[in-house]
């Protein structure tokens, strides 16, 4: 057999994935998970250990590949997506790691942020983001200063440090190759993504050897080739390098200003394209760099649902309503319309626009004749009213950078886009039509983008082929349903506010 193959990777926070895709038509051959050990040492603390990363990457990329029924000379190049925020340092010589890898969920250094937080608006200027252990380099330089011996060799050049992306990199490439994409830097507290560089005085006001630090590159770029690998030969091209989220945007289809999607992972994830303006917000929502095929800068307001996928998994685990995570929407089916239960799933915080890490989830409006099914209906609502919010919120950032229409589809993947009723359900109170992508795994589909682009198989033109929705919900409530909805929503979250403060 002939058949070209394309290899991603899409090593994420709780599994490793090597998805195996048809160089011609892009379609996905063969796809491999398996989960990696999550470690809590401490209190608010989270790692991974980088070894089982490789491990597992090794794992199901040949398992991928052997179920595609492909040898490695069929890949013709390789795509990364990743866990955005987590932090490694390894050793140059050895390539072993000097401590396990501080996930983006990790909370130890919240004090330094806490004494430090009169320093945000020079942060943000310079990265658009706020000052919050969340990004990599509060967890950076905490490996630095508590961890033996590891500034010291830093400082002399023995060390390298990375996001997850950059790791695997070098473990492809047998160290050849220390780089990174513009999404995953512009994470990381330390470049300015506006020159698009490592800033210097972020790097002094971390601690940071710049020495440590990969080059920065385009999403789409020459990452350097395979190399002293037992399951790929050596010379496969590695093309394409973006964080989850952004190769999850370009994975949708969103190249272009105005183009927007929410990936409904555990929490949900919401970007919408701004092009080549960095547009600053006024309602606590991220400016990052989206990811760039070329030389031109690209970007995006991005807010987060802290809790979506997972207020499923309080539904069947926590309370038991159901026993599969699927018979939700058969449950919510159900639900009377007039029965006026509200929840709020804060569980763990509100981000934007509210960020308050403090608040806490809620359930408002109960009465003795409130179900099952409308307790169900109404933790969907809660999931879908707070993307409704970050939709809100970026497009009033956006209003007066662009004129266009506010009529724009929603796209969306991942685990809760299978649920059309909860899809129905988010278009009713977004008052626009929401499009479920073809390939419900947009992150790895978007890894394979980028390295198709990167080899040559294809342009973000024809790309568009490929992106055709698997179906299309348009809202069917009156503009009154909907301003009712979000009037009790409104009251909700303000109680939840006071509640937490």
């Amino acid at each position: 057999m002939n058949r070209r193959v394309i290899l991603a990777i899409d090593q994420g926070t709780t599994s490793t994935r090597s998805v195996v895709y048809d160089a011609g038509t892009l379609m996905p051959l063969a796809a491999v998970q398996k989960e990696i050990r999550q470690y809590f040492p401490d209190d608010g603390w989270v790692e991974h250990d980088p070894e089982e990363i490789w491990q597992t990457t090794v794992t199901t990329a040949r398992e991928a590949m052997a179920q595609a029924a492909v040898e490695g000379q069929a890949v013709v190049a390789i795509g990364i997506t990743n866990q955005r925020e987590t932090v490694v340092v390894w050793d140059r010589e050895t390539g072993q790691p000097v401590y396990r890898a501080i996930v983006w969920q990790d909370r130890r250094t919240t004090r330094f942020c806490q004494q430090h937080a009169g320093d945000q608006p020079l942060i943000r200027s310079k990265t658009g983001l706020f000052l919050d252990p969340y990004f990599s380099a509060t967890k950076l330089r905490w490996l630095l200063d508590n961890v033996a011996g590891v500034r010291t060799a830093a400082e002399a050049g023995r060390l390298a440090a990375g996001t997850i992306d950059s790791f695997l990199l070098w473990r492809l490439t047998a160290g050849r190759s220390h780089a990174t994409d513009v999404t995953n830097a512009g994470r990381t507290l330390l470049f300015d993504i506006h020159a698009l560089q490592w800033d210097h005085d972020l790097l002094r006001y971390f601690g940071v050897p710049a020495a440590m630090l990969p080059a920065v590159r385009p999403s789409v770029a020459d990452f350097g080739v395979t190399h002293g690998l037992g399951f790929l030969p050596d010379g496969i091209a590695i093309r394409g390098i973006a964080g989850d989220q952004q190769a999850a945007l370009y994975g949708q289809g969103c190249f272009a200003a105005g183009e927007s999607k929410c990936t409904y992972g555990t929490g949900a994830f919401y970007l919408l394209h701004t092009g080549t303006q960095a547009v600053t917000s006024h309602h606590k929502l991220l400016t990052t760099p989206a990811a760039m095929s070329g030389a031109v800068p690209q970007y995006a307001l991005e807010g987060a649902v802290f809790i979506a996928g997972a207020a499923v998994q309080w539904l069947r685990d926590g309370l038991r309503l159901v026993r599969q995570a699927a018979e939700v929407e058969e449950l919510v089916r159900h639900s009377r319309e007039d029965e006026p239960v509200v929840c709020v799933p804060g569980f763990v915080g509100l981000g934007a626009p509210h960020w308050e890490p403090a608040a806490r989830g809620a359930i408002l409006g109960l009465t003795r004749a409130t179900t099952a099914a409308d307790l169900a209906r109404a933790v969907l609502e809660g999931v879908a009213l707070q993307v409704v919010d970050l939709v809100e919120a970026a497009w009033n950032d956006w209003r007066g950078h662009s004129a266009v229409a506010t009529s724009t589809p929603l796209s969306v993947d991942g685990g809760m886009a299978r649920n059309d009723w909860f899809l129905q359900r988010q278009a009713d109170l977004l008052g626009r039509a929401v499009v479920r992508a073809a390939q419900i795994e947009a992150t790895a589909h978007g890894a394979a983008f980028l390295a198709a682009v990167g080899a040559g198989l294809t342009d973000e033109a024809n790309l568009r082929h490929y992106t055709q929705a698997a179906a299309r919900f348009e809202p069917r409530w009156s503009p009154q349903q909907r301003q009712d909805k979000r009037h009790a929503w409104n009251k909700a979250i303000q109680a939840v506010l006071s509640f937490a403060r």
